[in-house]
């Protein structure tokens, strides 16, 4: 079928972001040694108005969870060339105390300038293993970041460690750095722990994670540089000392005695470093972080800085892929919802209330054909991603009014429709992906949203995981293309399926409310499928409600087809003809060049489906259904019955 030229429509022109006016902020990064927030002087201070000269645990404890919250919520590759920069550290305390010991008999001069490396990684802010035993596990524990994120860190972090104490290694035996003397002491050092049983490594690593995760603590503790360099320099020193390993030292160690002696290093790292990896997580764990955590008050966060954060649900906590302050809204105005089994709900996330009208009314008319709609505005502010401090009271409370007034016209549109209309906030530097944790928390039927380039969806590039969000959808989507959003005229493109199922549920409601006129439209590849196109298609309007509507087979191909019959039409309803539609519209990798390519609104719809674990991995083949085929043979038999009858002419009467 050839393919009507048509001229384009006109772009649409872009629409201002969704920012409310957020309180202007310095985006500084809060080094340990500043004091982040504290409580009043009231519960620190004495009553004499006199303030104490030490922290209070409370006070520490805040100060431990505001530190974990910039690490976790750091990029991949922040996060690694920082553990990176630390491994390559270790090399140095690994290159003292190996040049040390060899030139002298007495231990402790041999280890005097052993704490140095883990001075330039404590001071110098880098990312240490055992150091990250204490904030993100304390940022865990409040449940401001789950457990796979917790595990995710972790993994980065020795990763990086390991490569910088293995790239120092290489370079320390192969560079020329030691005289046969230090060598063999270096060597000597692997050669001891390989030798020590494995319960003993155990004890004596969770000793040496106690001290690191101790010094963690007194670091946050302490108000001055001079401090915090004795506290990390003796506590360090403890660690030869008292004949303790550190599991970033001792690989640094197994790999400088693999390239040096030949030795196969994997019973090494079996035996010596895993046990030492163990050792130094529980040390710094459970006899540090946990019994800190326990010896706070439940008062530790109630100050400004984690004001009206909400803590993950067990859902969340134990296998979602959330961290920190900034993965969760600065400002939730969302109550819980119990929800009513009979009750349809639809909730219409947008970010601009001045400009996304259509959508809210769209909402409202589907939602007014059931006996118990309700629609539910979210008021979703992107926030920036740095924001270093919630707002407090009086901000809060502005950002708050200021929304709820934007929100005013979405409720005029919901009294307008009869319909029951509720509207929160949230400000979040996630916005796209609060759409679906909102969904999830209110366990709405549909969700209703404009696919507007410079709002939500321009956020949701930079946001993840994109693709686990798209491709598991809590609930019936829809995503329009508002060029005036009119239901007079609907034009419906179906070859079965759940996502036309979809479009057929909002069809029925269209007409119901908005005495909507449908077209059903079908396109087969070949000529001679027409009838049985038709055959399906009245099948199909008969068992989705929509007998009424008119009819309408092609031939050619799919999209000039359905551009050329949209001609006449106000509305489009598209269902996904791939897997993962929302995914590829952030994308801009939906290959569907009839939504740009039509005058009228379009409805792009999505129902949630259950994907193999092959279309997790690879992706999914575009949906190519020819439901018509299936209709053939009842066509040509029909036909054949049809043509045998004419040959035989008229039956003649008996006499």
């Amino acid at each position: 079928m050839g393919r009507r030229e048509r001229s384009r429509p006109p772009a649409v022109p872009s629409r201002p972001r969704s920012y409310l006016p957020l309180p202007r902020e310095c985006h500084h990064t809060e080094m340990a040694g500043t004091r982040s927030d504290s409580a009043s002087d009231d519960d620190h201070g004495a009553s004499s108005g006199v303030l104490s000269d030490q922290f209070s645990t409370d006070e520490v404890y805040q100060r431990v969870v505001a530190d974990a919250d910039h690490e976790v919520t750091s990029g991949t590759r922040e996060l690694f060339f920082s553990a990176l920069a630390a491994g390559f550290a270790i090399t140095v305390t690994f290159l003292l105390y190996a040049s040390v010991t060899a030139t002298t008999d007495e231990k402790i001069v041999g280890v005097l300038l052993y704490p140095l490396g883990f001075v330039y990684i404590i001071i110098g802010g880098y990312q240490l293993y055992t150091e990250n035993t204490l904030p993100p596990v304390a940022l865990t524990l409040e449940r401001l970041a789950s457990i796979p994120t917790l595990v995710r860190h972790w993994l980065i972090v020795l990763a990086g460690n390991f490569l910088g104490g293995g790239l120092g290694a290489i370079a320390l035996a192969y560079g020329g750095v030691f005289d046969d003397a230090t060598a063999a002491v270096a060597v000597g050092f692997a050669q001891k722990g390989i030798a020590t049983p494995a319960p003993a490594l155990f004890v004596k690593a969770a000793f040496a994670g106690l001290i690191v995760a101790g010094v963690v603590w007194i670091n946050f503790a302490v108000r001055d540089t001079t401090s915090r360099l004795l506290v990390v320099y003796l506590a360090f020193l403890a660690i030869p000392m008292g004949n303790l390993f550190h599991v970033v030292v001792s690989f640094t160690e197994v790999v400088y005695l693999a390239l040096t002696a030949g030795v196969n290093p994997v019973p090494a790292l079996g035996g010596f470093v895993l046990p030492a990896l163990l050792g130094n997580t529980l040390g710094g764990v459970v006899l540090v972080t946990v019994v800190n955590y326990y010896q706070t008050s439940d008062r530790r966060l109630q100050i400004d800085r984690f004001r009206d954060v909400r803590r993950l649900s067990p859902r969340e906590w134990l296998a979602g892929s959330l961290a920190g302050r900034s993965y969760v809204p600065v400002i939730d105005t969302v109550e819980e919802i119990v929800r009513d089994p009979e009750a349809y709900r639809v909730m219409v996330p947008i970010g601009n209330p001045r400009t996304e009208t259509g959508v809210v009314q769209l909402a409202c008319q589907l939602a007014s054909d059931h006996e118990k709609g309700t629609v539910h505005v979210v008021h979703v502010v992107q926030a920036p991603r740095r924001w270093s401090a919630d707002p407090g009271g009086d901000e809060r409370d502005r950002i708050t009014a200021e929304s709820d007034r934007l929100l005013e016209e979405a409720r005029a549109i919901g009294t307008r429709h009869d319909v029951a209309l509720e509207t929160s906030t949230v400000v979040t530097p996630r916005s796209f992906e609060e759409v679906f944790t909102l969904a999830r928390r209110t366990s709405p039927d549909l969700v209703a949203m404009d696919w507007d380039r410079e709002g939500l969806w321009g956020s949701a590039r930079a946001e993840r995981p994109l693709d686990e969000l798209t491709n598991r959808l809590p609930c019936d989507f829809l995503v329009a293309n508002d060029r005036g959003l009119d239901p007079s005229r609907i034009l419906l493109p179906t070859a079965g399926g759940p996502d036309s199922d979809l479009n057929a549920e909002v069809a029925r409601s269209l007409r119901a409310v908005a005495n909507a006129e449908i077209e059903l439209l079908h396109v087969v590849t070949d000529e001679e499928d027409v009838e049985a196109g038709e055959a399906f298609l009245r099948s199909w309007a008969d068992d989705h409600g929509l007998e009424s509507a008119s009819i309408t087979v092609e031939s050619g191909d799919v999209e000039p087809v359905i551009a050329d019959a949209a001609a006449d039409s106000t509305l489009l309803l598209m269902g996904a003809t791939e897997q993962g539609m929302l995914s590829r519209l952030v994308r801009d990798s939906l290959h569907l060049d009839v939504i740009n390519d039509v005058e009228c609104s379009v409805l792009l719809a999505e129902r949630p489906s259950q994907r193999s674990l092959r279309d997790r991995l690879f992706g999914a083949p575009v949906r190519d259904r020819h439901p018509a085929r299936a209709f053939r043979d009842g066509v040509e038999t029909s036909v054949e019955s049809d043509s045998r009858e004419a040959e035989a002419g008229p039956e003649t009467p008996k006499r």
